[in-house]
């Protein structure tokens, strides 16, 4: 079980450049199903949850393989399985995003339930009221989901909630669906627009990509293309969190800076100060950011909320941000009712917090970070404590890496790049390693974990 061994307090400076958004990836991957002709994806990240999709989509019948270091070719002539192995499918929650193209393009499949990040109730009832009004039926036999359509129709659509992936398999569904359909309510982030752009390089025709309203009009036959993968808005506001726990000087070189309006305006209550060079994000060194009080000297907030509100997945970033500014904020998480529980992790390595309930966690900063030994519970927070390790005092492990290596392509390296003391490590072969110091930690960190827990 490999982990992570940090050595923080150190200043980084240099140049990064984010992968392809691996929320993009998997429905685009997703969406070569739709096609028996060759699709080439570029930019894709070469990370655990793209590896395993891939891997979903070959059980399947599709050819796919890597024709560059982050290029993927797929081809789906002939889809042989309508099965997938349960244990694979638990693996990723993009698992779900199989439905809509299988749908359309063999009539149905078994869908086993998705897994992925541990971050709270995540409805699927979306997904398949919007397949049943496209003419799908859907039947649940011991735990798993039977799909079955005999030809899908367009139709007009209000859901309940604008869920990303509910309005990819949505989206995906329509484009072969007989007819026009009208999606309200759609979920309109970044990599929804890639997932639209690439449907119609296939020959989908799609208004309205990046609002609210979807009008898809439907083809019998899309065709193979080839698009790139747009930068991920969510690796660049880690690394924006990173440079201001650190107080590091970091470009990011083709930031997307079209998709980050919220998140640079999340960022400036807590302080701090980027700068928008073109194409990329430049972020000042030796900051000492303040917290921006709201007008009548209020406490501020960050929350997050459907596109184009700040993202949800950087509420866990903005939180370990907040620890290393002066003043106090309040991170309010609407979404996910488990996502903030790693708070108390945080509160073992020496910052200042109060977790109020499932979705609010109150800072008080600036707080001196000192090493631990934490274990990452989900991509997000585990990008948060290795953030967090990066700029405390001292020797940190960060176990269950494969976590955070599920969102982020060969993290430790790009790290090691700007100046990181990292390195990985066995968890068995550097047990000896761990000193009286490192174990008196762990005690302290267990302590801080009851008192916030009670």
């Amino acid at each position: 079980m490999p982990k992570f061994i940090v050595h923080g307090g150190k200043r980084l400076q240099g140049t990064v450049v984010p992968n392809g958004n691996k929320n993009a990836a998997l429905p685009m991957l997703a969406a070569t199903l739709l096609t028996d002709e060759d699709v080439f994806l570029e930019n894709v990240p070469r990370i655990k949850d793209v590896l395993t999709l891939i891997e979903l989509l070959r059980v399947l019948g599709a050819e796919a393989e890597w024709t560059g270091p982050n290029e993927v070719r797929v081809r789906a002539a002939d889809i042989g399985g309508t099965q997938l192995d349960a244990g694979a499918a638990a693996r990723i929650r993009a698992s779900i995003l199989l439905a809509g193209p299988m749908l359309a393009r063999a009539g149905g499949m078994q869908l086993p339930p998705p897994g992925g990040d541990v971050i709270g109730r995540r409805r699927v009832d979306t997904h398949f009221f919007a397949l049943q009004k496209l003419g799908a039926q859907v039947v649940e036999e011991n735990g798993v989901w039977r799909l079955q359509a005999d030809g899908l129709k367009g139709a007009n659509m209000f859901l309940d909630e604008p869920s990303v992936t509910g309005t990819e398999n949505a989206v995906m569904a329509a484009s072969m669906a007989e007819g026009e359909t009208v999606i309200r309510n759609a979920a309109a982030e970044p990599h929804v627009q890639d997932l639209c752009h690439m449907l119609v390089k296939m020959g989908c025709e799609i208004e309205g990509i990046g609002t609210g309203t979807l009008r898809i009009q439907g083809r019998k036959r899309l065709s193979g293309c080839r698009t790139r993968i747009t930068a991920d808005h969510i690796e660049v506001g880690s690394f924006i969190g990173l440079a201001a726990v650190t107080k590091s000087e970091i470009t990011i070189k083709d930031a997307a800076v079209e998709h980050l309006d919220s998140t640079l305006i999340g960022f400036g209550r807590l302080g701090l100060k980027v700068e928008i060079r073109g194409d990329d994000l430049f972020i000042p060194g030796g900051q000492d950011p303040e917290v921006i009080l709201d007008m009548g000297g209020h406490i501020p907030k960050v929350d997050d909320g459907p596109w184009p509100a700040f993202p949800a997945d950087l509420t866990s970033i903005a939180l370990v941000t907040a620890t290393q500014v002066r003043g106090t904020i309040l991170v309010h998480e609407k979404m996910f009712e488990s996502r903030m529980f790693f708070a108390d992790k945080l509160v073992g390595m020496g910052a200042r917090l109060v977790l109020c309930d499932p979705h609010r966690v109150l800072v008080i900063g600036p707080s001196k970070l000192h090493g631990a030994i934490v274990e990452s519970p989900d991509i997000r927070a585990g990008m948060a404590l290795l953030i967090a390790a990066l700029g405390a005092e001292g020797r940190s492990e960060i176990f269950n890496t494969g976590q955070i290596e599920r969102g982020y392509e060969r993290i430790d390296e790009r790290l090691q790049a700007l100046g990181a003391d990292i390195r990985r490590a066995d968890s068995r072969g550097d047990a000896a390693d761990v000193d009286d110091a490192t174990r008196r930690l762990a005690v302290r960190q267990s302590q801080a974990e009851q008192e916030v827990r009670g």
